[in-house]
């Protein structure tokens, strides 16, 4: 919630939806809980209107990243998409499917996460895309621009990962 009311705020954002995956294939689905419980989880913590909690992905019927852009550009040919991550996911973006079609498909914005934003900015993904960068001044102005295009948002840090909370729900279901 803290990354999409930044990022909302800062860029400047009709609206932010957090688009609960079916499933990333990077990471196990071992610990996973099931989709349907996952958005509702996020759905207890949205606002329904400014933030939103949806499962257009699975509906979409799409596994990768590339393919749900393109899936959502058409569909909504008229908004102006900003996909929102981590500097701890632009570390890993080159190892995601299609990951150069994303980058041409829509702007990104990427927010400070605690001991990856150097490893971030000086990876594979940001020298790749070093002229396509913005500076932070232009974070407002995001969104209309034409892709490729990205901006590490400069704002306070939150520490908080779905991997640590998913580790804490589980010891405590464990615990009952």
């Amino acid at each position: 919630m803290h990354a999409a009311k930044v990022a909302r705020r800062r860029l400047r954002l009709h609206q932010v939806w957090l688009l609960v995956s079916p499933g990333n294939p990077l990471k196990p689905s071992r610990g996973m809980a099931p989709l349907a419980e996952r958005l509702a989880g996020a759905r207890r913590l949205v606002d329904g209107r400014r933030i939103l909690a949806t499962d257009i992905e699975a509906r979409l019927g799409t596994r990768y990243t590339a393919d749900a852009v393109r899936s959502l550009r058409q569909r909504f040919p008229r908004v102006h998409f900003v996909w929102l991550m981590g500097a701890d996911n632009l570390v890993q973006l080159p190892r995601w499917h299609r990951w150069l079609d994303i980058v041409t498909q829509v702007v990104f914005a990427v927010l400070p996460r605690p001991t990856y934003n150097q490893r971030a900015l000086s990876g594979h993904a940001a020298r790749r895309l070093r002229g396509a960068r913005l500076r932070a001044s232009a974070t407002p102005t995001l969104a209309a621009m034409p892709p490729p295009r990205w901006v590490f948002v400069p704002t306070r840090q939150h520490a908080a990962s779905a991997t640590a909370i998913r580790a804490a729900l589980i010891g405590v279901s464990d615990h009952r």
